[in-house]
């Protein structure tokens, strides 16, 4: 396993947690500033509508959430990541699909781009 997997991995984990958190300072740490994120069900989502829709009392909080079927793809200065993300609260649960691209930044590594479906 390389490097930038187990790096990846780790980010990965924080993110999952993030999630749980709700931890709105680790996407506004993680993403970059200019990420471009889409959905299957509307408009593309920006850094400040990501950061904003995590913070604490936002909408009911995950009582669990993992991911499953994770495929990192090593890029030596970037990575890819696929997976599948199940969300459980009060109201039920869903999964998305995910793809995320991680690039290694100055500043660490960055999701720069990504994509969420049903």
């Amino acid at each position: 396993m390389s490097n930038v997997h187990t790096e990846i991995a780790a980010l990965e984990e924080k993110l999952r947690l993030a999630e749980l958190g709700p931890d709105p300072q680790f996407f506004e740490q993680h993403l970059a500033d200019d990420v471009v994120m889409v959905s299957g069900d509307g408009p593309g989502i920006n850094k400040a509508r990501v950061v904003e829709a995590h913070q604490p009392g936002k909408k009911p909080a995950f009582t669990r959430v993992e991911m499953s079927d994770m495929k990192i793809i090593d890029h030596a200065t970037a990575a890819v990541v696929t997976c599948l993300g199940t969300y459980e609260n009060a109201e039920g649960s869903f999964t998305l699909k995910f793809m995320r691209v991680w690039l290694k930044t100055a500043e660490g590594w960055k999701i720069v781009a990504g994509s969420v479906l049903k």
